[in-house]
């Protein structure tokens, strides 16, 4: 079963409480990384990323607070390649559980909090003209999701 967790909720999974798991999200993907308790947990030398999306931190190699977000829309073709090593290694090594959502609303549970509408364009969609009108069309996990401007 796929669970789906807001930032605020994976929060809770940072290694503080040992009665709960260990989760880090890459591209909105949760991976449950108790296993690596060593790497991830209080004392780890990753213990930073534990309990959120460290996507543009493990792009850019970098363990500053700063940088651990879900934001990739400008990492570099060279730092985007570095995260996808990273995410083949977490895939090769621990199970995914889940994705990180917004909620509050069905398009924004489609979507994974990581992506805003210029990377799901680049990532999921193509526009469209429609009577005049531009409408962006993504499809993520065989749900496409349509948005008209209201120009």
């Amino acid at each position: 079963m796929e669970v789906t967790l807001t930032p605020q909720e994976l929060s809770q999974y940072n290694g503080r409480d040992p009665s709960k798991p260990i989760y880090v999200a890459i591209k909105g993907r949760i991976f449950d990384v108790t296993t690596g308790k060593s790497f991830y947990g209080p004392e780890g030398s990753y213990s930073m990323f534990a309990g959120k999306d460290a996507s543009r931190a493990l792009g850019k190699m970098s363990k500053s607070d700063e940088d651990i977000s879900p934001s990739i829309d400008d990492l570099t073709e060279k730092e985007m390649g570095v995260l996808n090593d990273w995410e083949k290694k977490f895939e090769a090594k621990y199970p995914i559980i889940g994705r990180v959502v917004c909620g509050g609303n069905a398009a924004e549970d489609i979507l994974p909090c990581s992506l805003e509408l210029q990377s799901c364009k680049s990532i999921y969609g193509k526009t469209e003209a429609l009577d005049g009108e531009e409408v962006k069309s993504f499809q993520h996990n065989d749900v496409v999701l349509s948005l008209q401007s209201t120009r």
